[in-house]
């Protein structure tokens, strides 16, 4: 992830305009709509610690395999065949992963392994032989190639084990990939890389993130249509489970597009190591997300079962989907703004205040209960930001 000093013909040429999002990215997204939807029922059918950490480990797998491609499109044309080529086969690749997730830690744990460490292994090893040795990203991808090729170990390890042991073989290999570049990639004899050399596209990463959220909400979306259509009568409960779920939507997209879109744009590309701020971005966007898809499961439980009582597993969902995007929200904010937004911990604070309602209430109540906070939060941080517009807009005080 370095600046090249020498152009290559599979570079996006740095003009110092904002690198647009091309067709090739978004139908390359497609599969992740897929992966997010088969993430949710995942959870949804398996809400129990064991089943939580199962998620959260194929969550991390889905993620990564999505980041560490927005990394290659940020600085590779991906309207160059080779390019092209890297992305449509990494679709396929990614597609029989994702179609094996909901029995990924029962008999086609191999598959999804063995799909997942060749789409990561496969690419950085390719984008490695197009650049040759004397690039200036050659040196980073060789130490990106050496941890996707130790990550494959555990999974591939994984795939052939059961329960317990997949999980934790599984796990380490999340942390291979999730924590090394956190200190550049270090391998011995191939040293470590910088931020500082990580030379990306601000506008077009910030893009990428936000289209991904977009990706997430629509599972949201999906996790209302989906009941409602299969409702045989619409009576007032499910109306008002339709018009809870859709307005929870709307708060977690104003939270993020309304209060600090275009800003996270200014942050990467003013940033003196846009790269850092970059990987910042993708960091967090994994809890963020996370918060988006549990939200989802329990938008599903509200409209499958308006007036069904939760059993612990589903009030902690309830609560924890909004909460877990809240945390997220804030240290993105963080990034952002370089300021935890106190309207973000209150949110949190109060949403595990609300949970043991979920014990007595049923799930259209917790629904509106859950939304209500969230919009709260939403027109408490609209109003926050307005303000500090304004006072940025006002001229400096003549001496």
């Amino acid at each position: 992830m370095t600046s090249d000093t020498a152009p290559h013909p599979l570079l996006r040429r740095r003009d110092g305009h904002h690198a647009r999002v091309t067709f090739e990215e978004l139908f390359f997204d497609l599969v992740y709509v897929f992966a997010v939807t088969q993430l949710s029922h995942q959870l949804l059918h398996h809400l129990s610690i064991t089943g939580a950490i199962e998620t959260l480990i194929l969550w991390f797998a889905v993620w990564l395999g999505w980041q560490y491609t927005c990394w290659i499109t940020n600085w590779f044309n991906p309207e160059t065949p080779a390019i092209r080529g890297l992305l449509f086969v990494s679709m396929l690749v990614g597609l029989a992963m994702a179609s094996a997730i909901p029995e990924a830690f029962e008999d086609r744990g191999l598959i999804f392994a063995v799909s997942y460490a060749a789409m990561q292994v496969g690419r950085s090893a390719y984008v490695l032989f197009h650049l040759g040795g004397s690039q200036a990203l050659s040196a980073n991808y060789r130490r990106i190639l050496g941890w996707m090729t130790i990550s494959a170990v555990f999974w591939i390890a994984g795939g052939f084990v059961q329960h317990e042991a997949r999980m934790a073989l599984w796990a380490i290999a999340v942390l291979c990939e999730y924590v090394s570049p956190m200190f550049g990639f270090p391998l011995p004899g191939l040293g470590r890389s910088k931020t500082s050399d990580w030379t990306i596209e601000g506008g077009h990463l910030s893009e990428r993130c936000k289209l991904f959220v977009i990706v997430a909400l629509g599972e949201t979306v999906l996790a209302t249509g989906v009941p409602l259509a299969e409702t045989a009568v619409w009576d007032a409960p499910v109306l008002l489970a339709l018009v809870s779920t859709f307005l929870g939507t709307l708060a977690m997209w104003w939270l993020y597009f309304g209060t600090s879109g275009e800003d996270a744009t200014a942050t990467i590309t003013a940033s003196d190591d846009p790269g850092r701020i970059g990987a910042y971005f993708h960091y967090v966007h994994a809890i963020l997300v996370a918060g988006i898809i549990v939200t989802a499961v329990g938008n599903d439980l509200v409209l499958g079962h308006p007036h069904g009582m939760a059993e612990v597993a589903q009030m902690i969902v309830m609560v924890a989907g909004p909460a877990i995007y809240l945390v997220g929200s804030a240290v993105y904010k963080k990034i952002v703004y370089d300021a935890v937004p106190a309207s973000h911990v209150v949110g949190a604070l109060v949403l595990a205040a609300v949970g043991p309602l979920g014990l007595v209430a049923d799930f259209l109540v917790m629904g509106w209960v859950t939304t209500l906070i969230m919009l709260g939060i939403a027109w408490w941080e609209t109003q926050v930001r307005r303000v500090c517009r304004a006072a940025r807009a006002m001229p400096a005080p003549a001496h």
